[in-house]
């Protein structure tokens, strides 16, 4: 099982970013956090990377589901989306599938949760 979903798109980065903010806004994520992995590894180490963000996305209401159910499943939130520039062949998103990463936890409450999130990043995906 692949641990990710993706699909390239020909846009500029930063509309591929609004478009990708906007799509999990309407399945009812809210980004918790904002990475911009080029310009950590500028400042830090100094090296030139290519367009790199990493979004942390979180349904609440789902999170609270799944928080209910295991307690530490804060170890695996938020949900990370990331959005990537391929200078010769465009932007892709890519979402973790969270049903894959949630195999390793034995709860079947949980996997119910994993499934609907799943659902709503494959939507996320399919609409960009």
């Amino acid at each position: 099982m692949t641990y990710h979903f993706s699909r390239k798109i020909s846009v500029p980065f930063d509309e591929a970013v609004a478009r990708t903010i906007e799509a999990l806004k309407r399945e009812g994520f809210g980004i918790l956090t904002d990475i911009d992995v080029s310009a950590t590894l500028k400042s830090k180490l100094g090296e030139d990377f290519r367009a790199y963000r990493i979004l942390g996305a979180c349904n609440p209401q789902l999170a609270f589901s799944a928080l209910k159910l295991e307690d530490k499943i804060g170890t695996m939130l938020p949900c990370n989306v990331i959005v990537q520039e391929h200078p010769a062949d465009g932007v892709e998103i890519s979402a973790v599938d969270p049903v894959a990463s949630m195999q390793a936890i034995e709860n079947p409450g949980l996997a119910e949760v994993a499934v609907q999130v799943q659902a709503k990043l494959r939507r996320v995906i399919d609409t960009l």
